[in-house]
């Protein structure tokens, strides 16, 4: 799969300065197996229904834009995150060496940030897209997932592995192993992750999400546990080689539909998770709650210390009454869903304004928390 470096009229349009290009990504929750996407292991994942976007048009100077207001890019230094919530439009920038650029990128949410379902990495997939489209370069989409892994580890700082960039590039839900990935390379030293499209042969997990509505920034979880795995500390290095084999072992559990089963390893996979101290109260809570209401497994959806859970039901709809009774903030249902792409038709509030839906998700809270911690 790969991204074409045109896609024609709509490119063409944009460079003369007429409609604007829009790209967006989804979010993602981790099924079972993460987060070994950091260890070499295997991860399960499947898309978000939300997405988050970034728009651009042609404009005299350099500008890019979140909740918080236009922000003027005038020098290279500019560039330089500022911990404020346009850093993932900068950090994109910055990484493809795009300072010249006389462009307004805007950019807004469907996605919960700061919430473990990969918002900032869905942003910064758009970002990445729609610059690159402005700019007619194509890329494989393996390739597309390294350089935005690459922009969010070295230009925003952030310790990650590599499922939440794999799947805002593929979308769907995928098996994907990312054996030789545990340390990290440049770009082109990398080997690609094997991505297997599950979506084919199962149209959904019967899963559901909760969000506890506690926000944390997914590095500060990560990075205490990669530096006990990089000093040898036997009980990760273990605790990890065994998630990677629940993975593989929840892949055929999904592909036999057998629930029970893969319910098993989704607990299996956060006990072990909640040993080496990735967990927190409020995940906990709602795991619990979830358990007590028939769920046949629960378990951390990305990062710990708040974020969100997953849920496996039949019918997840049942586990509803009991999550939002112990405090869930939101609940979301996530479905296989096309990764980054432009969108055909997503017109402005009026010519030159800003998308309606940036006023909107600015409202409700959906932009920016994630953006403005990002180095953190």
């Amino acid at each position: 799969m790969a991204i074409p470096p045109t896609d024609g009229a709509r490119d063409a349009d944009a460079a003369a300065g007429s409609p604007m290009l829009v790209a967006s990504a989804p979010g993602r929750c981790g099924i079972i197996g993460n987060p070994t996407d950091m260890y070499g292991g295997s991860v399960i994942s499947c898309s978000t229904r939300e997405r988050a976007y970034v728009s651009l048009e042609p404009s005299e100077h350099l500008i890019l834009e979140a909740d918080q207001g236009p922000v003027r890019i005038q020098q290279r230094a500019d560039l330089q995150g500022k911990g404020d919530h346009v850093d993932i439009l900068r950090a994109v920038l910055a990484h493809q060496r795009y300072y010249q650029l006389r462009v307004h990128l805007r950019c807004w949410s469907e996605i919960p940030f700061a919430a473990g379902l990969s918002g900032s990495t869905a942003m910064l997939a758009a970002a990445l897209r729609v610059v690159l489209a402005y700019q007619a370069v194509g890329v494989s989409m393996h390739h597309f997932a390294e350089l935005a892994r690459s922009v969010e580890l070295n230009y925003l700082g952030v310790v990650c592995g590599y499922q939440d960039q794999y799947m805002a590039g593929f979308g769907g839900i995928n098996y994907m192993d990312f054996r030789d990935k545990e340390f990290y390379r440049e770009v082109m030293s990398e080997p690609y992750a094997t991505v297997e499209p599950l979506s084919q042969h199962v149209d959904r997990v019967p899963v559901l999400l909760a969000n506890t509505g506690v926000q944390h920034h997914s590095g500060a979880v990560h990075k205490p546990i990669r530096e006990r795995w990089l000093e040898g500390d036997r009980e990760v290095v273990e605790a990890y080689l065994r998630i990677g084999k629940l993975a593989r072992e929840g892949k055929k559990a999904i592909l036999n539909r057998d629930w029970r089963l893969l319910g098993e390893l989704m607990n299996e996979n956060h006990n072990i998770q909640r040993q080496l101290g990735g967990s927190g109260p409020e995940n906990e809570h709602l795991i619990e709650a979830a358990l007590r209401a028939g769920a046949y497994g629960a378990k951390l959806a990305g990062a710990g210390q708040g974020g969100t859970i997953i849920a496996l039901h039949p019918e997840p709809e049942s586990l509803e009454g009991a999550l939002l009774a112990a405090g869930a903030r939101r609940l979301l249902y996530p479905e296989p869903q096309e990764g980054v792409r432009l969108e055909a038709d997503l017109p402005l509030a009026a010519p030159g304004g800003a998308p309606a839906a940036v006023a909107a998700a600015a409202q409700e809270g959906r932009i920016g928390s994630a953006v403005a911690t990002a180095r953190r």
